[in-house]
């Protein structure tokens, strides 16, 4: 397998750490629109012998579809945030190669009444294209990292193996890491943070489907594994509500973060001052989107290992019945900060997002993995996953939960928030 990743930022640089320790494919091109920034990337290898650096606007499908055939590529990855998906996904179609990413393409929230009804849904293009990668015979792995990713393979597993009726399937995802001498620096992308935690949550149903609810409703505490312990989650946008109902037969789809009262606060008052918005406004001589301001103006995510502490869990709580008993249990897998750092250079959470689609490229390589069309982890037999997660030395978990086990998530019966869509910003004048 030749392998084209696509973004060297922290997660494409995590994924070219990870991939080197193993042997399933001949080579690896990483491209990026900064050529800098892939030599960073390559050069921090132990070996990089099967690494090589690349330039390209991933803007442009049709520099994508030349690269492809430049390094003859049997599948593209998507390492960049999900504004670039388009071109990516229609690069690899025309190329008649194979397509990965960790985020599905952006929604449209309603433009009506955005708190309860689904505008234009996580994926959706994409998703409508099933039929034609399936009649080309190539494969789109959508939503293949932690979460979504890993939580979608253990809804499988939990379906396969654990359950005989499931009642909900609830991604939780929570952490204790600080991040010393910063006040607010989020670990992950500020762009992408924004965009799932201030657009409308999505919740699924068997007998309602799709539907949307406050920001940060349905707030509960759930207890993590691993001594990070309760934490207070909330419903955000994810792209699990729209993938494993595809695939699994359950009542109810949710997922929250453990976000945390003053991340929350912070959210706020980004949205308040139009800080979020993605409208370009005029400032002086140029034009600029606020957000990317905001994005600009804090710190690297990527940069920040060396100051940050703690562990962070991704996991998926299934809630049915098995042998005509009630049964409750949390899948989870967890990053420590300190074991990422000194193993593979990379802080927690963008090395968790980088591990899971290194798994599932050497399970297509070596047939472990088999599909045609547009398909999320969900599709796909998760006992090889979580094997071969395990050989490379990082294991999942799975707690029982009810009485005298681990504990229920707890509802605190608090309201979420209700906000405009649309603010008072003035957009540039062309």
């Amino acid at each position: 397998m030749n392998i084209l990743v696509i973004g060297a930022g922290g997660v494409g640089a995590s994924i070219a750490s990870i991939a080197e320790t193993r042997q399933f494919f001949s080579h690896c091109y990483i491209a990026d629109i900064s050529l800098d920034r892939v030599k960073n990337a390559i050069e921090a290898l132990d070996d990089p012998s099967r690494f090589s650096a690349k330039v390209v606007d991933a803007r442009s499908t049709k520099d994508l579809v030349s690269l492809i055939g430049e390094t003859k590529a049997d599948i593209i990855v998507n390492a960049c945030d999900p504004r670039l998906n388009e071109p990516i996904f229609r690069a690899a179609f025309e190329s008649g190669i194979s397509y990965m990413d960790m985020a599905m393409n952006l929604s449209t929230p309603h433009p009506d009444n955005p708190y309860e009804e689904v505008g234009k849904e996580l994926g959706h293009d994409q998703i409508a294209e099933d039929e034609l990668w399936r009649e080309k015979g190539i494969l789109a792995l959508i939503g293949m990292g932690v979460e979504p990713g890993l939580s979608d393979v253990f809804a499988r597993y939990a379906s396969d193996h654990l359950f005989d009726t499931i009642d909900e399937i609830g991604v939780r995802d929570g952490s204790n890491l600080s991040i010393d001498g910063l006040d607010f620096a989020p670990t992950f992308s500020i762009w992408t943070t924004i965009e799932e935690c201030l657009n409308p949550p999505v919740v699924w149903e068997k007998k309602r489907g799709l539907f949307t609810t406050d920001c940060f409703s349905e707030p509960e505490i759930f207890h993590f594994p691993a001594g990070i312990g309760p934490i207070e989650c909330v419903n955000v946008e994810h792209e699990e509500v729209i993938l494993i109902p595809r695939e699994i037969d359950c009542q109810r789809v949710t997922f929250k973060y453990g976000l945390g009262a003053e991340f929350i606060d912070w959210l706020k008052t980004f949205a308040y001052l139009g800080l979020d918005s993605t409208e370009k406004i005029k400032v002086g001589d140029v034009t600029v989107a606020p957000r990317d301001v905001l994005a600009a103006v804090l710190p690297d995510p990527s940069r920040l290992g060396h100051l940050m502490h703690g562990k962070t869990c991704a996991g998926t709580w299934v809630k049915g019945t098995y042998d005509g008993e009630p049964r409750e249990v949390y899948l989870y897998h967890v990053a420590d900060n300190e074991i990422t750092m000194r193993e593979w250079g990379s802080q927690a959470v963008l090395w968790q997002t980088a591990v899971c689609p290194v798994v599932a490229l050497e399970l297509l390589s070596t047939g472990g993995w088999k599909g045609t069309g547009v398909k999320g982890p969900e599709a796909f037999d998760a006992m090889p996953f979580l094997n071969l997660l395990g050989e490379y030395g990082t294991h999942h978990g799975m707690v029982e939960m009810g009485k005298g086990l681990w504990p229920h998530p707890r509802s605190t019966g608090q309201p979420g928030w209700d906000r405009p869509v649309r603010r008072a910003i003035k957009p540039a004048t062309v």
